[in-house]
């Protein structure tokens, strides 16, 4: 039987039908949920769970979003890039607030299929060397390309756990660039940052903005067990 906390109907926000895009809080919810979506498809594609048996779908669809492509690292889906999808709403226009494009990153799943390749990069946070893996690589590569594509302020970027230190990492690279994007980061392993030493002023402002969409303590649906 599927974990309840997977199944959108038993443990998703369906109170969100109507979202207000200018509250703090339901863009939360919908960034929760789409990072949620992401490790929901991975299990879905591990216990073989397909077509009306698959749970993922509805973690996004349910907020007017399509799957554009999964990001896959050692044939496992760590990410999706997500586009609003007109079709859905039946109207080109797209609210105010609501981003075109969220691109997010799952965390760490303690699944025998899974776990191995997820602690080998949970440890390379702790030695400061994601940005050197060829997950993070990939991931970059799709955040900008995104941002290429859409614009920055059309582009938000997502995860939990594992996923947000790669969101931010990817966030910091953009900063870099003078590119600050929107991140929802949930349970972000906390790792020291000595921003005294950073001279650059443009990447200093792209952690501090980066810092105010840290959550400290949320209720979101980002575990997969």
């Amino acid at each position: 039987m599927a974990n309840e906390r997977q199944n959108f109907e038993l443990s998703g926000p369906r109170h969100l039908g109507n979202i207000d895009w200018q509250d703090s809080n339901h863009r939360r919810c919908v960034a929760a949920s789409l990072v949620q979506g992401v490790c929901i498809q991975e299990r879905d594609r591990q216990v073989r769970r397909l077509g009306r048996d698959a749970l993922a779908e509805k973690w996004w669809t349910f907020f007017n979003y399509k799957l554009l492509h999964p990001l896959i690292d050692g044939g496992s889906i760590f990410g999706t890039v997500y586009k609003w999808s007109r079709k859905a709403v039946g109207t080109p226009f797209r609210p105010t607030g609501s981003p075109k494009i969220v691109v997010a990153f799952r965390g760490t799943i303690t699944k025998s299929k899974t776990f191995a390749g997820d602690l080998k990069l949970d440890l390379q946070i702790v030695k400061h060397r994601l940005h050197t893996t060829a997950r993070f690589k990939a991931a970059l590569d799709a955040v900008k390309k995104c941002v290429g594509e859409s614009g920055r302020e059309n582009v938000w970027i997502a995860g939990h756990s594992l996923g947000a230190a790669i969101a931010m990492l990817a966030g910091r690279r953009m900063a870099e660039e003078g590119l600050f994007l929107e991140a929802h980061l949930f349970n972000p392993p906390f790792f020291s940052a000595p921003v005294e030493r950073i001279r650059s002023e443009k990447v200093k402002h792209g952690l501090q903005y980066i810092a105010r969409s840290l959550v400290a303590a949320e209720f979101c649906w980002c575990t997969c067990t």
